[in-house]
């Protein structure tokens, strides 16, 4: 397999709300989380004021999620939207072992044989200047490269 690369900066990222605060803060210590409702059971993120399943704002969580998944749907990025960011790169929905499909960035951005759908991943973060980190997803079991 080729090396992870991750040398891509993150854009501007938006400030944590109301609804976002505890995922924001979880991230500071790289865990990721996901909302759950008490009420039936629905696991969702982003982080909302609503429960997608049942419409309760009452019944709202973050629970600690995995960080694995499967590629769901990805895209192999050439022509990047800013002039800083390094083409190519992958950008995918994924799958989190809880139930959410989150859209994220795959590195490296051409593995060995290149990604494919239904490809096993696994959460890894880059630290943000404010302390908070940027989750992305590399293969599963890939080996720590050190730098988050």
């Amino acid at each position: 397999m080729s090396e992870l690369q991750t040398e891509w900066i993150p854009g501007e990222v938006p400030p944590a709300d109301e609804n976002s605060a505890d995922y924001w803060e979880a991230t500071r210590e790289h865990l990721l989380t996901a909302q759950s409702c008490t009420s039936c059971g629905r696991v969702q993120h982003p982080p909302r004021a609503v429960c997608t399943g049942c419409g309760s704002m009452e019944h709202l969580e973050q629970i600690a999620a995995a960080g694995t998944g499967t590629i769901d749907s990805f895209t192999l990025v050439h022509r990047a939207p800013r002039p800083e960011l390094v083409t190519p790169y992958v950008v995918a929905r994924v799958r989190l072992a809880e139930g959410p499909i989150v859209l994220s960035r795959l590195e490296p951005a051409v593995p060995g044989d290149g990604w494919q759908i239904g490809d096993p991943v696994a959460v890894a973060w880059r630290d943000l200047p404010d302390g908070r980190a940027l989750p992305y997803y590399r293969p599963a079991g890939a080996t720590d490269d050190g730098e988050n």
